[in-house]
């Protein structure tokens, strides 16, 4: 069995005895080229709004979401706002680990939540960089690994990681979690999907990634002739993981459905904002009017984003990505592109599909070091410009 067909079976794949440390005198390298890339994106951020008489530290911290994750951490839920169409815009739509966090960390530190939120983004952001770094590591080589965190690092939406939103922190939780399945420890992988989904609504794609990945490990063990009592005790903790992995995504599902005295909640909470899903049509439809409109360069534009997307998707399952991973990064881009709402946020919302970057970035480590590090210097650059410029416009809501 090759070394990526063992990745993609947890079982025969177990930890390699390293340590904590060990793994992060390794990431360090690649820890330093993110933490780099991040800086260059925020001091041009700094001077692009100075010129533009705006706050760079207001446009992390208390634009958008984050004003409704600091509202969260500040008052609990139950706020709502009804807009002149009668839409409904409810805290609830937001899930609770970071604004538990930022409270958390307001009460034990001189800071605002505001400025809280902010270093959990910038901390965890870091944690994801690991994390990626240790994935691209174990299936294809150091150099795979730096180049997979740098690449996220300088996606064009990249600011977003130092902001006061969810995405930084439920990219390193769902990291971690799919890291953790791929090495076989699964009640690590179970803890890590359930504060996923505590995080953000697109952690039932770590459940999806840790529950797949279980049950064709044990049919796989079963095909081999192992009975059910013997596969688990092969991979101790199996159980464990899959019992603990959906907690998190539906405790806070139901929760607020018992809140709102319904099942569906949630989903109504959704709907107040304009959200849920309807399996593109609406995705499609906007990019019909943009393709048959004034706007035909920005929907022929788009539709190369999307086709590129899907074909990095495809490249990785035809490469022969680990299962966890094709999983996962399969349902975070089929959430991403199914759901109808503000299609600006398409980009922001597919941030954490990692995997799709891993056929880049096995691409440049087979490059000359020079060359592949020159890619991603321009890749970075551009990044921190369009990220200053997006964010002194119209920027994510």
């Amino acid at each position: 069995m090759s070394d990526l067909a063992s990745a993609a079976v947890p079982g025969r794949a177990l930890s390699d005895g390293t340590g904590a440390r060990a793994a992060l005198r390794r990431a360090a390298p690649a820890l330093a080229v993110y933490a780099a890339i991040r800086l260059l994106g925020l001091t041009v951020l700094a001077a692009w709004s100075a010129a533009d008489g705006k706050s760079w530290h207001t446009l992390l911290t208390a634009r958008w979401d984050s004003l409704w994750y600091t509202r969260v951490a500040e008052q609990g839920y139950g706020y709502a706002v009804q807009l002149p169409s009668g839409d409904i815009h409810s805290n609830l739509a937001f899930f609770p680990l970071l604004p538990w966090l930022e409270r958390g960390l307001s009460a034990a530190l001189p800071v605002s939540p505001a400025d809280a939120g902010m270093a959990v983004a910038w901390l965890s952001s870091l944690a994801a960089a690991g994390a990626l770094y240790l994935t691209g590591e174990r299936l294809h080589g150091p150099r795979a690994g730096a180049l997979l965190a740098a690449l996220w690092a300088a996606l064009p939406v990249g600011i977003v990681q130092s902001m006061a939103y969810s995405e930084s922190l439920f990219t390193a939780l769902a990291a971690c979690g799919v890291y953790a399945v791929l090495t076989g420890r699964w009640v690590w992988a179970g803890v890590l999907s359930s504060l996923a989904g505590l995080t953000r609504p697109v952690g039932a794609a770590v459940v999806a990634a840790v529950w797949i990945t279980a049950a064709v490990t044990l049919w796989r063990e079963r095909t081999d002739g192992a009975g059910l009592r013997a596969a688990l005790r092969r991979h101790p903790g199996l159980l464990s993981g899959v019992l603990l992995a959906p907690l998190g995504w539906c405790g806070f599902f139901l929760w607020v459905g018992a809140r709102q005295g319904s099942f569906t909640g949630y989903l109504d909470v959704q709907g107040g904002w304009g959200n849920g899903f309807d399996g593109g049509l609406a995705f499609g439809t906007f990019i019909w009017q943009q393709l048959s409109g004034p706007a035909l360069p920005a929907g022929l534009a788009l539709l190369a984003g999307v086709g590129l997307v899907l074909w990095l998707y495809g490249h990785g399952v035809r490469r022969g990505q680990p299962l966890p991973l094709m999983v996962y990064g399969g349902v975070v881009l089929l959430l991403a592109l199914t759901a109808k709402g503000y299609f600006g946020s398409k980009p922001r919302l597919m941030m954490p599909a990692y995997p799709l970057l891993l056929p880049v970035a096995t691409a440049l480590a087979r490059c000359r070091p020079v060359r592949a590090w020159w890619v991603v210097g321009l890749v970075a650059a551009g990044s921190a410009i369009y990220g200053a410029f997006w964010l002194n416009g119209s920027g994510p809501p």
